[in-house]
């Protein structure tokens, strides 16, 4: 049995769950359940980031201690994944009590390596992003992310000899083609590393700033929020029973949006080389969420709320269209108007449909039995069953690219191949003549294969659907893995359909309305 890990970023505290935090979490939980289904052992982390100066910040305008604010953002990030399905393994917080000892233990081991050492600096300092930055990093002399102008800060503070870690980090990212994955941003990262590596401030003054992991050298200084939160992914591991370093680690796969690639691209491995680990697996990057042109962002006010889709579509087929409209690694457009076209189209018209019709034509013409399959099966029946097995397969290896939308896409082919076979075979016509009834039993029975293989590969990408949809078919786990032909015993009595996907319809009011 193989294993995988899988990882979200810690998501900061200082805006409650947004649309980029659900994409990459839904991403994270449809690889988890995928490579689960497929057999491997998995492990899926997830949990926020609640230390630094722009929580403490947050905390002093909503009239409250950073620890309350932190704990009221970090429940609702959890119980928004709860009510949107996430299967989460573990939910990590950085203020837990093991998270912070275990920061300690590698900041101290580090320090007695001689990798840290005390030194003095002045740079441009963002606030909102919580690092410095050098001159030429800056566009126009502001921050490339906030669009602000940081402050020039001179301060005493620790640093982390990450320029020691430079070779042997471009050594490691050339040794293995795929550990940044898409290409273009391994591309990013090497182009960086081209250039001298600076050493790294990973101390924040408590005069300045309180609300951190103190060192454990040094109690005038809190730990900066890189160093602390990137360590979450091992001492998660550390803390799980059964769930070891040594174990999963080395299958570490970490999902991000681009604009945290230099921390996970750059002070992240050279942060394991120091504390003697081994770099990840794979740093998968996917790109934003735009609206109008603009990445969402809580102070662009352009945010869409999880919750708020699930309650007005319905968590699949939010969760199917944020996996079949963007192509992983690219940015991609937001709007109702594209999640109702993808609702309407694939979902309402294709898939729902399809599962509809196969199951009203089987009880209206027997009753809801599944009639034998005679021993040798017609050319169109073949071809059925060639094209899903192909879509499988297809499917497997887009995955594994963790390109989910043509994952979709190979599935909706073979779909639409099976809408054709019902044209070509006409039960609906068929049924007519009492001579043929045999034969209707048959396609209808392939029309069931066909809604029972649907519902095992989708199942990683719509699990609510997927578990209508068994029930519906009225099998098994067991009877959900057969190979095409066997998944239905003999006598077996399916249930009667019921709508999965109803029709949105956005009248001139543009307040939504839904058909059966």
């Amino acid at each position: 049995m193989d294993r995988i890990y899988i990882t979200t970023p810690l998501y900061y505290v200082n805006a409650e769950p947004h649309l980029g935090h659900t994409y990459t979490t839904v991403i994270a939980d449809t690889l988890n359940r995928y490579y689960r289904a497929a057999g491997h052992q998995t492990f899926f982390l997830t949990g926020t980031d609640e230390h630094g100066d722009k929580i403490a910040q947050a905390a002093k305008e909503n009239g409250t201690e950073p620890k309350a604010y932190a704990d009221r953002i970090s429940n609702l990030f959890r119980s928004t994944w709860d009510q949107c399905g996430i299967a989460y393994d573990h939910f990590i917080r950085t203020t837990d009590t093991y998270h912070i000892d275990f920061v300690q233990t590698v900041l101290q081991q580090i320090y007695r390596k001689g990798d840290i050492y005390f030194g003095k600096y002045g740079g441009f300092y963002c606030y909102g992003c919580e690092r410095f930055y050098t001159e030429k990093e800056l566009l126009d002399g502001k921050c490339p992310d906030h669009q602000k102008e940081p402050e020039y800060i001179s301060e005493t503070n620790y640093f982390f000899r990450m320029s020691k870690y430079q070779q042997p980090l471009i050594e490691a990212i050339q040794s293995k083609p795929d550990l940044i994955r898409p290409e273009r941003y391994r591309a990013e990262v090497l182009a960086f590393l081209r250039e001298p590596l600076e050493d790294l401030c990973i101390s924040r003054p408590i005069s300045r700033l309180q609300w951190g992991i103190p060192l454990p050298f040094d109690a005038q200084y809190v730990t900066y929020v890189w160093f602390d939160a990137l360590l979450n992914y091992v001492s998660a591991l550390e803390h799980r029973a059964g769930a070891s370093v040594a174990f999963f680690w080395p299958k570490a796969n970490h999902l991000i949006a681009k604009d945290i690639l230099k921390p996970h691209g750059i002070y992240w491995p050279t942060m394991l080389m120091a504390a003697g680990l081994p770099l990840y697996d794979h740093l998968h990057v996917h790109g934003y969420w735009v609206m109008d042109s603009a990445k969402m962002s809580k102070t662009l006010g352009n945010v869409i709320r999880p919750l708020e889709m699930k309650a007005r579509f319905g968590i699949d087929s939010f969760r199917y269209f944020l996996l079949r409209e963007m192509a992983f690694g690219q940015d991609a457009k937001f709007s109702e108007e594209a999640v109702v076209t993808r609702i309407n189209a694939d979902l309402a018209n294709n898939l729902g449909n399809f599962v509809s019709r196969a199951l009203a034509m089987q009880h209206k013409y027997f009753d809801g039995v599944v009639q034998p399959l005679s021993a040798s099966w017609a050319k169109e029946d073949v071809e059925l069953r060639d094209r899903f097995t192909a879509a499988e397969h297809d499917l497997k290896l887009q995955m594994e690219e963790l390109q989910f939308h043509r994952a979709l896409e190979a599935v909706w082919l073979a779909l639409d191949h099976a809408n054709r076979y019902v044209v070509q075979t006409a039960p609906f016509t068929m049924i007519k003549d009492e001579s043929k009834k045999s034969r209707v039993g048959e396609v209808l029975h392939h029309l069931l294969e066909v809604v029972r293989t649907l519902t095992r590969v989708l199942a990683p990408f719509m699990p609510d659907t997927a578990i209508k949809m068994r029930n519906m078919l009225a099998i098994d786990d067991d009877s959900l893995k057969s190979p095409w032909g066997q998944g239905f015993s003999a006598g077996h009595k399916v249930n009667p359909p019921k709508a999965l996907f109803p029709r949105v319809i956005i009248p001139e009011t543009g307040r939504l309305e839904f058909t059966s």
